[in-house]
């Protein structure tokens, strides 16, 4: 299980915001989000987005920190990127 969170920088609502993705599949990511705590609801097409105390909880239960850059490079890589305005992709 691959599990990516990248820096929480993204600033909104007066909380610094980061992004949870999987480079493996979006089923993976799902259940990982659905571990520490994360409503489907809140899924935006390619990744969830956390707050630093999610953040920190996503941490723990193993996901791997790394760069913005780095997070959307192995997206793309796995082909789960995805583009546009309110992503929804879902394979049920």
């Amino acid at each position: 299980m691959t599990i990516l969170v990248d820096e929480a920088r993204w600033p909104w609502r007066g909380r610094r915001w980061a992004h949870l993705v999987s480079d493996k599949s979006y089923e993976e990511l799902h259940q990982f989000a659905a571990l520490i705590g994360k409503r489907r609801a809140a899924f935006q097409g390619d990744h969830y987005d956390v707050d630093e105390a999610e953040r920190e909880v996503a941490l723990r239960a193993g996901a791997v920190a790394v760069s913005s850059r780095e997070l959307v490079s192995r997206l793309r890589a796995a082909g789960l990127r995805q583009r546009g305005p309110r992503r929804v992709i879902d394979s049920a």
